[in-house]
């Protein structure tokens, strides 16, 4: 079908080394009503051609360079450039792929002025964290189900229909960051809204919500940093803390203590000495700040 269907369809590329996973893929993605074009590429190499061969607008530097910044040059007989833009809207990338693996492909892309949505179908689960903070929209895992790629378009076009109206939308939808958490072959996203408190517990952390907790294989130290400005403190080696959430600070027998949350979802913390201190003043100067906001 051509991509200039009045139908107004998504034009997807597919992208994966081995052939009978990237033709079931292409496969599925024909299936669905809502995609136009499904063009394939069975490496890094292939798919940028394939954009380059779509573009609408030319790069001012090679393809080569962009992928160079990435941190891997592409295999060097590849003569495609980057574009600014293209026509494909969706591109469904493996992960583990020979020269530029599919992290550093989605990397490559985020150098255009107007980068297609990725979107990562991959047999491996570990691969999550990493493949969302690269900006992909979804994260499918093998064997790939009929139902959960439908989703995926489904988080697309809504995507499409509501960011296009307002410059701002994008900033906005970032500043509540979305977590990805495995679980049995299913990618569950939190919002980070909705984290109470954090617990280290090794290389891992565990998101507590009020309807459960998640294990995600990201140190406490890495999300202090990321979520520092969104109004998360370190209180103790073990815990991170939603700084409008604390309802209250004591001392206690053994030392300071938070109460995170009110009712049945309340949870005690311990704050260590050297976090009190820290802890007090954002306190304070969160209080400061919402009486001279009234």
């Amino acid at each position: 079908m051509d991509s200039t269907d009045s139908s107004g369809g998504l034009v997807v590329l597919a992208v994966d080394d081995e052939q009978p996973a990237l033709e079931e893929l292409a496969f599925l993605l024909n299936e669905d009503p809502r995609v136009a074009e499904v063009l394939k590429a069975s490496d890094a190499t292939e798919a940028l051609r394939q954009l380059s061969a779509r573009s609408t607008r030319e790069h001012t530097h090679a393809t080569m360079s962009a992928a160079r910044a990435a941190g891997q040059p592409l295999p060097p007989a590849s003569p495609a450039r980057l574009a600014d833009r293209t026509d494909i809207d969706v591109v469904f990338l493996d992960i583990r792929m020979p020269g530029l693996d599919g992290l550093e492909l989605a990397r490559v892309f985020s150098s255009m002025l107007q980068p297609p949505e990725v979107v990562f179908v991959t047999a491996h689960d570990d691969r999550a964290v990493d493949a969302y903070e690269v900006g992909a929209k979804d994260y499918l895992l093998k064997p790939l189900r009929e139902e959960r790629l439908a989703a995926a378009l489904d988080r697309i076009i809504s995507n499409r229909t509501t960011a296009a109206p307002a410059e701002a939308a994008p900033q906005e939808r970032d500043e509540d960051e979305v977590i990805p958490v495995e679980l049995a072959g299913t990618t569950k996203l939190v919002p980070r809204s909705a984290v109470r408190y954090v617990e280290a517990q090794g290389d891992y952390a565990r998101l507590h919500t009020t309807d459960g907790s998640h294990l995600v294989r990201i140190p406490l130290s890495v999300l202090e940093d990321r979520w520092r400005d969104a109004g998360f403190v370190r209180i103790h080696r073990s815990f991170l803390v939603a700084l409008p959430l604390v309802t209250e600070l004591r001392l206690s027998g053994s030392g300071y203590v938070v109460r995170v949350g009110s009712g049945p979802d309340t949870a005690e913390l311990p704050v260590s000495r050297r976090h009190t201190r820290e802890l007090k003043d954002r306190l304070v100067r969160a209080t400061k700040q919402a009486w001279s906001q009234r």
